[in-house]
């Protein structure tokens, strides 16, 4: 049975990634972290999860909740999860991390404590998802650079970060599959004049309302014909499900940097 801690367990993911690993075969829950003074430390992680009760209480520990765990699932912010990645490490742990918005000084850190231990890092743990990462990959070699390339995505208005970390992915799979440098080519922003599109560049627009899970559409777009690449989710359930699915397959991996196309085979 592996054993299975997860980080920001109070909070929405958390709560979710709880209900998986409690419905998922092979896992158990060792552990609930949270960050020091929030208000449920002590509680029950079930009951804040609405399982009810099961034995598991929440804590602002990091150290004693790594050392109980085989995998330890965080969905937080980079800072956090770094840190934790740092005591996984320290501890020769696995690690599953969904956060976004990590820098590239961010990402080289973590590269660095991968060194010892097995890292799954991915902006989207939905099967479907990475699925249309594939996708995007073959689509974008076969059109070449006779379309532009529009991406999409619609997130709730609690989400920090923009463009999501998603979307992103989907911009910099495709910008590999044509031969672009993606932080060249990512246009972020139009207003005014802003003059004539660029064949290579890739436009990024985002959305942010009410209670949008994660919506995202990449499209195609040629003379007189277009190709719309659309993923819409309807809940959190598919990130926790395919959370659970990354923890039981990175205990035992060599160490390194992982993601979901090496959890699910797309490789």
């Amino acid at each position: 049975m592996i054993k299975v801690a997860v980080s920001g367990a109070a909070g929405r993911m958390g709560g979710r990634i709880i209900h998986a690993i409690s419905e998922a075969e092979g896992v158990e829950l060792s552990g609930a972290l949270e960050r020091p003074g929030h208000p449920l430390v002590g509680t029950d992680a079930g009951m804040t999860a609405g399982l009810g009760t099961v034995g598991v209480k929440i804590s602002d520990d990091l150290n004693a909740v790594v050392e109980g765990c085989d995998v330890l699932i965080d969905f937080t912010a980079p800072k956090v999860s770094l840190k934790n990645l740092e005591v996984c490490a320290l501890k020769k742990r696995s690690i599953v991390i969904g956060s976004t918005g990590f820098t590239p000084e961010d990402r080289a850190l973590a590269a660095e404590l991968a060194r010892d231990i097995p890292v799954i890092i991915a902006p989207n743990m939905s099967v479907g998802v990475n699925v249309c990462f594939k996708i995007l990959k073959d689509i974008a070699r076969t059109l070449g650079d006779d379309f532009d390339v529009e991406i999409v995505e619609l997130h709730h208005n609690k989400k920090k970060d923009s463009p999501s970390g998603t979307a992103v992915r989907m911009g910099e799979v495709v910008a590999e599959a044509l031969g672009r440098d993606y932080n060249q080519v990512a246009n972020y922003h139009r207003e005014g004049i802003c003059g004539e599109r660029t064949r290579e560049e890739i436009g990024m627009q985002t959305v942010r309302g009410g209670d949008i899970v994660g919506e995202h559409t990449v499209y195609f777009i040629g003379m007189g014909e277009r190709i719309e690449l659309s993923h819409r989710a309807m809940s959190r359930d598919m990130f926790s499900r395919g959370a659970v699915r990354a923890a039981k397959w990175v205990v035992g991996q060599k160490p390194g940097i992982y993601d979901m196309q090496d959890v699910l085979g797309l490789r």
